[in-house]
């Protein structure tokens, strides 16, 4: 498997992480626990767009 392939099954895990989390935070009533649900997704995505970053060549990932 090549280095490329690795990243883009971390991209797909991580967005697939993020999409539970966010249908979740859509499920639950308590509203703390929809934000920390909300703000954990969001922590995610930006994982994901620093990951999509590398494996599209981009060496310097956003901090």
């Amino acid at each position: 498997m090549s280095e490329s392939d690795e990243y883009r099954g971390r991209v797909k895990e991580l967005r697939a992480k993020a999409k539970d989390l966010e249908e979740a935070a859509e499920r639950t009533t308590d509203p703390e626990e929809r934000r920390r649900l909300k703000d954990k997704a969001r922590r995610i995505e930006v994982e994901c767009e620093q990951v999509s970053g590398m494996a599209s060549g981009d060496i310097y990932p956003m901090e």
